[in-house]
């Protein structure tokens, strides 16, 4: 069943309100959008035949306009040929010609209105289709802005974020652990000795002297 009985109703209705009663407002807008456009279409169409019925009313009219002037040419001879008769007899033709022709005259005046409340009917129309295809695109970037952010509140409440910053802590705890070994190299030698700092000196003294001697022997050589 259509949302609208007839394009007065769609060019009467308020598409806001309308979807604001709407459980679906997506929905109801597609809904709305799709009527709208075939109102149109057959609004248009209806407008083509009455464009056509007036084409074949005024090629009927033209071809009665030759009709009265072929039955003036008939009553004119006759009343030549004094048949007085025959001239009425046409000239009664031509007024039948004639009256067929008003009649039709009328009835293409009549479809003049009927084609100037189609185009007005047409061009609200129209509008309306504007301002429902302008709600739709503002009800979808609505709908797709409220469903980034519940998909954002998902991400940053959800068991992902959850697991991001426990790698996060993962990879610090490993730091640590590398920065503390680094640390630590140097803590395996144990403190020296008294004794063992005495014995280094008695060491290098014996060195020194040694190194003393060497020099004086060769010196003594080359003196």
């Amino acid at each position: 069943m259509g949302i609208f009985s007839r394009t007065r109703d769609i060019i009467a209705a308020n598409v806001t309100d309308l979807l604001d009663k709407a459980e679906d407002p997506a929905k109801m807008i597609r809904m709305i959008i799709l009527e709208m456009e075939e109102t149109l279409v057959e609004v248009r169409a209806s407008a083509a035949r009455t464009i056509a019925d007036q084409k074949e009313m005024r090629r009927h009219i033209a071809k009665l306009d030759k009709l009265q002037e072929s039955w003036t040419e008939k009553a004119e001879l006759a009343l030549s040929k004094d048949r007085e008769d025959l001239a009425k007899a046409a000239l009664v033709e031509k007024q039948k010609a004639r009256d067929m022709a008003e009649q039709l005259e009328s009835e293409i005046a009549v479809l003049d209105e009927s084609l100037r409340a189609s185009e007005a009917d047409i061009a609200k129309l129209q509008g309306k289709l504007r301002e429902a295809r302008s709600r739709q695109n503002s009800i979808v970037t609505r709908l797709e802005s409220a469903h980034n952010r519940a998909k954002m509140r998902e991400i940053y409440a959800g068991p992902k974020i959850d697991e991001a910053f426990s790698r996060f802590e993962l990879l610090e705890r490993r730091a640590d652990l590398a920065e503390g070994r680094a640390d630590a190299a140097g803590f395996g030698a144990a403190p020296k000795t008294l004794e063992e700092e005495i014995a280094e000196l008695k060491s290098s003294e014996k060195v020194e002297a040694e190194l003393a001697a060497m020099k004086a022997r060769s010196t003594g050589k080359e003196g």
